[in-house]
């Protein structure tokens, strides 16, 4: 029986529980799983939601990922489906959301995707059980330019964006006013005339 993944990744109350050195011991566990079926250091992508102890687990998240020599790129606030899109679009080798969905917001949570974009099997998450309890967590440790390195892409939700409002043209040219909107912190695309057009 799995003692930190649930059905739905692992979801505790943050900070107390779900604890920044838990979840670097997740995340460099997580590295380690994903090298082992790699040939290369593994690039996994980190989106989160908007509660308050996102950027506390995204940060411990990120120390244990580039401590095993993982590359991480940043998507920022994002919702868990552009995370799973994303992975894919962009071939990387996982991904994470950082989110606990319906909980209340003193929880927060961990979900691993792989780069099919679907959650992960529950042999790897029972192989990160292992990692995280059987003693060897602090030998694996990426020395000197092993280290892995982290970039900020908020702006690639734009590329969901596209992604979903292709796939939803007919309905939304069909039930929703022309001046129809879909807006983020980077760009905004408009409905004019049944067309997508860029402004």
């Amino acid at each position: 029986m799995r003692k930190y993944f649930g059905t739905d990744g692992i979801r505790r109350i943050a900070n107390t529980e779900l604890t920044p050195e838990l979840v670097y011991k997740v995340a460099k566990a997580g590295a380690y799983v994903f090298s082992k079926h790699s040939n290369h250091a593994p690039l996994i992508l980190i989106g989160k939601d908007t509660r308050l102890s996102g950027s506390l687990i995204e940060s411990s998240m990120t120390a244990g990922l580039l401590s095993y020599g993982a590359n991480v790129i940043h998507l920022g606030v994002i919702p868990t489906p552009a995370v799973a899109y994303l992975t894919r679009k962009l071939k990387a080798d996982a991904s994470i959301m950082i989110s606990a969905s319906h909980n209340s917001y003193e929880y927060n949570g961990i979900k691993f995707f792989s780069n099919k974009g679907m959650k992960i099997d529950d042999t790897l998450e029972e192989e990160i059980e292992e990692i995280i309890d059987g003693g060897r967590i602090n030998e694996l440790i990426a020395e000197h330019d092993k280290i892995g390195k982290d970039e900020y892409r908020g702006e690639l939700i734009d590329e969901y964006l596209k992604f979903f409002i292709e796939n939803f043209k007919e309905d939304i040219s069909k039930y929703l006013d022309k001046n129809f909107t879909v807006r983020n912190r980077y760009c905004k695309w408009s409905y004019i005339q049944n067309s997508r057009k860029s402004i």
